[in-house]
């Protein structure tokens, strides 16, 4: 079982601990502001556990961050130990995949917990754009968040999740309402994690999301999106810039020698 009083410390969160919206709100928004996305074990060739004692040892006593099979097994594990009811769905990244192109497989974890007002969607492991809140599982709405509007659209097969930005409504991922069981994730996981070709095995991603900043690497570009719009950018060109960002910026534990993960990066 969790310890729940660890994560609540790792996360920052000391209220009241029964299933409403306005827990989950509230732990959706601080869980990405304090345990970020990101895929150092991926990129080196490391194993990914899903049990939830590795979990625990990682994310919270680690000090570490995870990508989406870890942060919302773990997200999940915590939502039940509240007493949500909570099911695991499987969705299809189609964020900036082009029309006509080789679709992505079924491997991003999502989760529906349903309230006495109805379903919800939460997901604090979409790494490339991290949001804030839960949403409500329905097609048709334009939802606000502060991570921008987003919107549910839904056909005879899926539900398709769209954010809005300057150049209108674009894809993020498909999914049905089938509930996934572990070993539905625990295969997915295990494809993300070691095939050749995913794009974990092959870049490095870290993103960190609180109320005033969007924070993300992507290989060697360091980005920061603070909420009045200023942008900045760096290049992590060595592996001390790369280890300064890591503990700077997201707050993590050193999970490797930097110049070993620096060299696993493209730009290096």
């Amino acid at each position: 079982m969790l310890d729940l009083d660890a994560y609540f410390a790792r996360i920052g969160y000391a209220g009241p601990c029964s299933p409403t919206l306005a827990v989950l709100r509230a732990i959706h928004a601080l869980h990405p502001a304090s345990i970020p996305f990101e895929n150092i074990d991926p990129l080196l060739a490391r194993p990914v556990p899903l049990d939830l004692g590795a979990l625990q040892a990682k994310m919270v006593g680690g000090r570490r961050g995870g990508y989406c099979f870890e942060q919302n097994t773990l997200f999940r594990s915590v939502l039940e130990q509240l007493g949500f009811a909570v099911t695991g769905l499987a969705a299809r990244v189609v964020w900036k995949v082009p029309p006509g192109g080789q679709p992505n497989p079924r491997a991003h974890m999502v989760l529906r917990v349903d309230l006495d007002d109805g379903p919800w969607l939460a997901d604090v492991g979409f790494g490339g754009f991290l949001f804030a809140e839960p949403l409500r599982l329905a097609a048709g709405i334009e939802q606000s968040t502060a991570s921008g509007p987003f919107r549910l659209v839904r056909d005879e097969m899926a539900y398709t999740l769209q954010r809005f930005s300057a150049a209108g409504w674009a894809d993020v991922y498909r999914f049905t309402l089938e509930p996934q069981v572990p070993i539905d994730f625990e295969v997915a996981n295990w494809f993300t994690s070691t095939h050749p070709a995913s794009r974990f095995r092959n870049n490095l991603l870290i993103e960190r999301l609180t109320p005033e900043l969007r924070v993300s690497v992507f290989n060697a570009r360091l980005t920061r999106r603070h909420a009045d719009g200023r942008v900045e950018e760096a290049i992590l060109d060595s592996p001390d810039r790369l280890a300064r960002a890591l503990v700077a910026d997201f707050g993590l534990e050193l999970a490797a020698d930097p110049a070993l993960l620096f060299g696993r990066l493209p730009a290096a």
